[in-house]
């Protein structure tokens, strides 16, 4: 892990009231009971996430669609479900969805590939993937990344507080899920979430939940108390971002199926919105996340 920066902000906001008390001291944002760990190296906040260990090199046989680096177009269109423009993409015919949940950065060329990815690698294993706006078309703007003075502190903090708080996101899944089993014909259900996403994604997978297995990319605001709530099959990602504590807390409380496989040369967001994909070894790494994630849901969807 790199040092920890000394300034950072922590929020907090309430289920029944989003009243805030902000102020620049530990690194941590709290929303409700979820915790977002920043970290960064002197002046360069960086909002992250933590996770735990354990190898499951790719075992599937299946070829990731050409990477591209600059100027991707992507393969589907958006359609909208739940009143969220959706991106929609993959076999109309699959019988099994992925839903995937987006970094604070909303809709970015590196994660609508990413959805591409999921849907067309492996012509045995066909998904309908979709990918809802939760932010109604206002993300954060990656020109506040990183947090590295307070006017970016402040507007990420009042981000976190009214579009990303995780109480405002959660009710919204099973609709939307309800709504494309019936249009769509998706008969089992996967979920993957990126950095904010991953907080998302591990509060969906609880009793009830209507996925099957889950995934967590580089994943924001782990927490050890979420961990025993699980119910389904789950992959972790962490980067070299992400605290090995914190996912080795969670790791030790999770009950069920369960892999970790760490990226410790690639930055948080490296699988979405962040990642330089110019850059050859991210190439590959992001490549091999998607291997990794598609893997793990052929075993268990």
């Amino acid at each position: 892990m790199r040092s920890l920066a000394r300034h950072t902000l922590t929020i907090r906001s309430s289920i029944a009231r989003p009243t805030v008390r902000a102020s620049i001291v530990a690194p941590r944002l709290v929303l409700s009971n979820l915790t977002i760990t920043s970290i960064s190296k002197k002046h360069q906040g960086k909002l992250i996430a933590k996770m735990p260990t354990e190898s499951t090199q790719s075992q599937a046989c299946c070829n990731t669609p050409a990477v591209v680096s600059e100027g991707y177009s992507p393969k589907g269109d958006y359609i909208t479900v739940d009143g969220l423009k959706t991106y929609a993409t993959g076999s109309k015919d699959a019988k099994q969805g992925i839903l995937v949940v987006y970094d604070i950065f909303g809709f970015f060329n590196q994660t609508l590939q990413g959805a591409d990815i999921l849907a067309y690698t492996d012509k045995d294993h066909q998904y309908q993937v979709f990918m809802p706006d939760f932010f109604e078309g206002k993300p954060a703007d990656i020109s506040w990344y990183p947090p590295d003075n307070k006017e970016k502190e402040q507007k990420l903090g009042e981000f976190f507080q009214t579009q990303a708080a995780p109480p405002k996101t959660l009710p919204r899944i099973p609709k939307i899920v309800e709504e494309l089993g019936k249009s769509r014909g998706i008969e089992k259900w996967a979920v993957v979430g990126y950095c904010w996403g991953g907080k998302i994604v591990n509060l969906s997978s609880t009793k009830d939940t209507p996925f099957k297995v889950a995934a967590a990319c580089h994943p924001a605001m782990v927490a050890a108390d979420d961990a025993p709530g699980i119910t389904i099959p789950y992959i972790m990602l962490p980067s070299k971002d992400e605290s090995k504590e914190d996912v080795e807390k969670w790791e030790k409380g999770i009950k069920v199926p369960h892999a970790v496989e760490w990226f410790p040369d690639q930055v948080h967001g490296f699988m979405a919105a962040r990642g330089d994909l110019s850059q050859e070894k991210v190439k590959k790494e992001y490549e091999r996340g998607y291997k990794l994630v598609l893997d793990f849901f052929h075993k268990h969807l």
